[in-house]
């Protein structure tokens, strides 16, 4: 749209709505996209209107109201153009069918056609009135812009919290918790890919007795997936995990089995992590998905106990030091995997909080002894279980009391170096049943003349795999297919191999190398069902 007229500096006004207020007498010539052979219409500031943008229900409609309507002149059960028009009957035949006649308006006082059919009911539009009178010079501002003066921070004034800060629970709240410096609130910085987050069962190359300082890392291995939530599941499969932390003080742990109260409950409005019970936990949610575990229908009324509760769902149970305060099972620093249990029953009763909570019995069943045991104990000694700390932790934690370090050591009289001792590696010692199956093991002799190499240096869980041996466990990996991806992959018409992309041919004869599968599972637990 261009604009006819004198020209006009811009200069005159002091602002844009003045300015177009003086250019309201002016001439307005527009043309238009979809038909340009009409070449350049001539408006007046009359024909000038806000555009219809309010669509109009069937119920918003009287006989009487000017609206905009979309007609065909020539087929009307077809798409036309767009006029204003007079509604003249409204009849609404049924619930689904309803008419409209209008008169459509084409302009001058006697250009009008009666008696109007429209085909297009959801598509009436309001005919928008124009604006307020303008704002005067004083009052017009732009409001994306404006400064509000009692935020402005003056010289040497203290800096204020913004009003949505202020009103925010971090602001607002008493709470003396300590948060874990940030890493109860971190976000994970890697994802496990080993398996995927509906996995039942132990994860691949992570024994019992591994424990990381905080949740965050056994989120990023995968063994327990929520960041703060104390049970992993889905309400329609079942529970993957769960961490055992002394929530709630009627658990009773006793090691190879122990009570669970389910969660929710509590009022965890404002941001919170914890609350007192304030009403009754129901069999939904993660509650049902750990019910769905155990070996019986479920009942969400009364409970159930399981037929033969080595036949349910297992789950991965991981206990934090939190829990040190009703269990002596617990670790004394960050969490610890400690295998996999079963829920053996489920039901419902009173908790010492007054409200209705959901109770469940998990037994131990797990081939790995418990890491508390003497045979865990050592099996962790041997693989070197250690507590895992974030990368660049202990680093930070030391540059902290690096300065009080310092003022210590003016203080305190100087001592003889003492001299530094090497700690010495222990081997790693296979199995008589591992070096008769490595010697059954013809295909991949090569491969495990290189492997044993390594045993020198220690268990592999305790040192980081150099480029080296990571490409002898590859190649080692990729002559094992299991039948269930290959199976998978030739139903989709694919004769191929998954790892290697070989043509195998639509008749290969799949054979499974069982020994190299035993053995996988020997040195990484739970390697097979990972897959």
């Amino acid at each position: 749209v261009c604009l006819i007229g004198p020209n006009m500096s811009t200069s005159d006004s002091t602002n844009g709505v003045s300015l177009f207020l003086r250019l309201m007498p002016t001439t307005f010539a527009s043309v238009s996209r979809s038909y340009p052979e009409n070449g350049v219409v001539e408006m007046s500031a009359g024909d000038v209107r806000p555009r219809a943008r309010t669509l109009l229900c069937f119920d918003q409609l009287q006989v009487g109201d000017l609206v905009m309507v979309n007609y065909n002149l020539e087929n009307p059960e077809e798409r036309g153009f767009w006029y204003d028009a007079e509604i003249s009957t409204l009849n609404a035949v049924s619930r689904t069918n309803k008419e409209i006649r209008v008169k459509i308006l084409l302009g001058g006082l006697g250009d009008v056609i009666g008696d109007c059919k429209l085909q297009f009911l959801d598509e009436i539009y309001r005919i928008e009135k124009p604006g307020a009178p303008a704002l005067s010079d004083e009052d017009w501002y732009c409001p994306t812009c404006k400064n509000d003066s009692s935020e402005v921070v003056k010289a040497g004034e203290k800096l204020r919290t913004s009003k949505k800060k202020s009103k925010m629970p971090s602001a607002t709240t008493e709470s003396q918790r300590d948060w874990g410096k940030g890493m109860a609130c971190v976000g994970r910085t890697k994802e496990c890919t080993i398996v995927p987050s509906n996995h039942y069962g132990p994860v691949p190359g992570v024994p019992v007795g591994t424990t990381w300082k905080f949740r965050v890392q056994v989120s990023e291995a995968g063994v327990h997936r929520p960041h703060v939530g104390g049970i992993h599941g889905r309400s329609n499969d079942g529970s993957y995990s769960l961490v055992l932390a002394g929530g709630f003080e009627d658990e009773v742990d006793r090691g190879d089995e122990f009570t669970y109260t389910g969660s929710g409950g509590r009022d965890l409005s404002g941001n919170k992590r914890i609350g007192e019970h304030s009403f009754d936990q129901t069999l939904t949610h993660m509650n049902r998905a750990l019910a769905l575990n155990c070996d019986a229908p479920l009942n969400d009324k009364d409970g159930a106990e399981s037929r033969n509760w080595r036949a349910g769902k297992p789950v991965r149970v991981i206990r934090s030091s939190k829990g040190r305060r009703i269990s002596k099972y617990a670790p004394e620093e960050g969490n610890r995997y400690d295998g996999i249990y079963k829920v053996v029953k489920y039901w419902p009763e009173i908790g010492k909080c007054g409200f209705l909570v959901w109770r469940y019995l998990l037994r131990r069943d797990d081939l790995e002894p418990a890491p508390w045991t003497t045979e865990g104990i050592e099996r962790s000694k041997k693989l070197g279980l250690k507590v895992q700390y974030p990368p660049g932790y202990l680093e930070a934690m030391a540059n902290k009391t690096k300065r009080e370090a310092t003022v210590r050591a003016y203080n305190e009289p100087q001592e003889e170096p003492q001299v530094k001792r090497l700690k010495e590696v222990e081997s790693f010692v296979l199995s008589e049943q591992q070096r008769n199956l490595i010697q059954e093991d013809e295909p991949n002799r090569k491969l495990w003349d290189e492997a044993l190499s390594f045993l020198s240096e220690g268990p592999v869980h305790t040192k980081p795999i150099d480029k080296s041996l990571f490409t002898l466990v590859a190649k080692m990996i990729r002559t094992l297919v299991f039948p269930a991806c290959l199976q998978r992959s030739f139903r989709a018409e694919v004769f191929s191999c998954p790892a290697c992309r070989h043509d195998l041919g639509k008749d290969y004869a799949m054979s499974l190398n069982k020994t190299l599968q035993l053995l996988l599972d020997q040195f990484f637990p739970g390697y097979s069902k990972g897959r």
